[in-house]
């Protein structure tokens, strides 16, 4: 059987969106501390003994994070365009990590993207 590893780690930013055409509450701008997970899948260990250095993928999910963070999420791209429900956001942050971390023995695994302490969406393409 082939080695997997499953390295993760966790950071949050805060954001404040609405969802168009939502027959609801949601569709008033309101604002969530969201948490995000970032697993990433390593198939090999580098010559220290690692997967992928944790503060190369914290790095690499703040930058990711800080296009988002204390920004109305509906006035960015992509979400200008497509509604920034926590479906969609956690696959643009996958989709983003994946260009920054994505390599010959590591790949992104999922983003767990959480709106409350309560729902969370989690997102991969496996």
């Amino acid at each position: 059987m082939a080695a997997r590893y499953t390295l993760k780690v966790v950071t949050d930013f805060a954001a404040a969106h609405l969802l168009r055409d939502y027959p609801g509450q949601c569709s008033r701008l309101h604002g969530h501390n969201w948490k995000v997970e970032v697993e990433l899948i390593a198939t090999a260990l580098d010559e220290v003994g690692m997967g992928l250095d944790f503060k190369a993928i914290k790095a690499a999910a703040k930058e990711v994070i800080a296009r988002l963070d204390h920004h109305h999420l509906n006035e960015i791209p992509p979400f200008d365009k497509i509604n920034p429900t926590a479906e969609n956001i956690a696959a643009y942050l996958y989709r983003e990590l994946a260009h920054s971390l994505n390599g010959p023995r590591t790949r992104i695994g999922a983003v767990t993207l959480w709106e409350t302490e309560r729902a969370c969406v989690r997102y991969s393409e496996e």
